[in-house]
């Protein structure tokens, strides 16, 4: 590998693990999300020019953020009208919003939460600022968040857009919110904390199945959550789903990266540690209340960890948390993952029934984990020509390589059965 490609090596490296924290620094110091951006953008493209000639620095995280905060100085410096813009800006944000009480989370550790909480401000719809968090401060790329709210990348490019010219158009201010104002924020952050996890353990694009980075820093937000806001159980209904399936990674796929399914890991290298926590904090997230979503999804995935196997799993009791998911958040994702769990309870047929009641909901089309559960269900009934057609339809919006393989494994399997 030449000095170039290492030193990109490095800056994309360093681009993953310090994007949040740079963006999240420069927008509470200047109070501009799109000068923000921008800056990181060309603190990225110095480190490329410089990095090769110069060595990479000690520590590259300091360096990007000194540089980008030296180009917005300059560039402030440079457009006197916009820098008299953010001041006037920072003035009516002081007087419509003083500074929260002391027991806010204005200490918050880490300022990407900060930010995250700053960033679900009701004057934002619910999508939009979802979709902002997402993008600008978790570091997902537009296709990425696209896929976590199952529309079209146009479409979730122009939500962004939209968020953006809110936050300016309305003059959001970037702060904490106080205590009073956390009930109504809180599930948006937990939404983009979970999504973060999603795209780590399931990533939409890419050679590997999984983002082992983006999920371990899901995890390290909902902890940090979880010591701030004990009384919380969303907090740790969140945090428990995310160990309790995060406790699969290392059996999730094989010595080439190839994906390997639920029935054929081997559960000996499931992380015991990470179950036995989440299962604690299952019984916290579902006492003391009315069930919330995450509490219910853990209690679902606490069920597949805590089982011998995929046959002694306790299906009827999986439907019934699926049941009770639905009337919670019914969304067609979790119809699709109940009918699963009727095939496995039921049998395929009963399962598949259910999955072609759903083929004319618009949020499933081109969503391809609906194509392959309806192939798997048609191979296990013998009607190999349809589960080919199926399969099929899954390769053509699958991301990932590894998914991409498995599922041409598959297809040769119906089309030489069939």
């Amino acid at each position: 590998m030449d000095e170039r490609a290492a030193a990109g090596s490095s800056v994309e490296s360093v681009f993953r693990e310090e994007r949040g924290r740079l963006l999240a620094s420069l927008v509470r110091r200047f109070g501009d999300l799109d000068l923000a951006e921008e800056v990181t953008s060309e603190a990225i493209e110095a480190a490329l020019v410089h990095w090769p000639v110069d060595g990479v620095p000690a520590r590259p995280g300091a360096w990007l953020m000194t540089t980008a905060r030296r180009r917005a100085v300059d560039r402030l410096r440079r457009d006197q009208a916009y820098a008299a813009r953010l001041a006037v800006l920072q003035v009516e944000a002081d007087r419509a919003d003083p500074a929260p009480p002391a027991d806010a989370l204005a200490d918050l550790p880490d300022e990407r939460l900060q930010l995250f909480f700053t960033c679900t401000h009701p004057a934002l719809a619910d999508e939009d600022r979802a979709a902002l968090t997402l993008r600008c401060l978790a570091g997902l790329t537009t296709p990425e968040v696209a896929r976590a709210f199952l529309v079209p990348t146009a479409t979730m490019a122009q939500r962004i857009v939209r968020a953006k010219k809110k936050i300016r158009q309305a003059r959001i201010p970037f702060r904490v919110p106080g205590a009073d104002e956390l009930p109504d924020r809180l599930p948006g952050v937990l939404g983009v904390i979970y999504s973060i996890f999603t795209e780590g353990y399931a990533a939409s694009s890419g050679p590997d199945l999984q983002r082992p980075d983006l999920a371990e820093e899901a995890i390290r937000l909902a902890r940090i959550l979880r010591r701030l806001l004990p009384a919380e159980r969303e907090v740790a209904g969140l945090l428990a789903l995310m160990l309790l399936i995060h406790a699969r990674r290392d059996a999730r796929t094989g010595p080439g990266g190839e994906l390997v399914l639920l029935d054929d890991q081997d559960r000996g290298d499931w992380d015991r540690a990470a179950i036995a926590e989440g299962a604690a904090l299952v019984v916290v997230a579902l006492t003391g209340g009315p069930p919330g979503v995450y509490g219910v999804q853990a209690a679902i995935a606490a069920l597949h960890d805590e089982a011998a196997d995929v046959a002694t799993t306790d299906w009827p009791q999986v439907v019934a948390l699926y049941d009770v998911l639905l009337a919670l958040a019914p969304s067609p994702v979790v119809a699709l993952n109940r009918a699963v769990a009727v095939a496995m309870r039921d049998g395929p047929e009963a399962g598949l029934t259910l999955l072609d009641g759903l083929a004319g909901e618009p949020r499933l089309r081109g969503y391809h984990p609906y194509a392959v559960a309806r192939a798997d269900l048609l191979q296990r009934l013998g009607r190999y020509p349809e589960a080919a057609a199926a399969y099929r339809a899954a390769l053509e919006t699958v991301g990932t390589d590894s998914e991409r393989e498995h599922l041409r494994r598959r297809l040769d399997e119906v089309e030489r059965s069939g």
